[in-house]
């Protein structure tokens, strides 16, 4: 009698395996598939348009602000990206200065 009991519970315990392996089957599943759309899904880095050296590249190089009344502020600004390779450093304060008009 002890032998069918030993057969039965070693049969109930690889029964109650299998919902598991499957489970962590699925799991590993999903995993995968998130790490290589998580791939996909990423930009690639951009190419620099300068091999070497650093260069400053500003997104607009002249500004049109119209007729403006004397004592009225006005506000522009610009987005300075680094278009080298290389790191952009600047060796004096960066100042603006007007070409045309005060």
């Amino acid at each position: 009698m002890s032998q069918k009991k030993k057969r039965t519970e070693s049969r109930r315990e690889t029964a109650s395996r299998w919902p598991m392996l499957f489970v962590m089957g699925g799991l590993l599943l999903v995993g995968v598939a998130a790490v290589l759309l998580w791939g996909a899904f990423t930009t690639p880095k951009a190419s620099p348009e300068v091999t070497g050296s650093p260069k400053l590249k500003v997104d607009q190089e002249k500004v049109d602000l119209g007729d403006v009344p004397l004592g009225q502020t006005v506000e522009v600004s610009f987005e300075l990206t680094n278009a080298g390779d290389r790191q952009l450093r600047f060796t004096d304060v960066p100042y603006v200065e007007v070409a045309a008009g005060c």
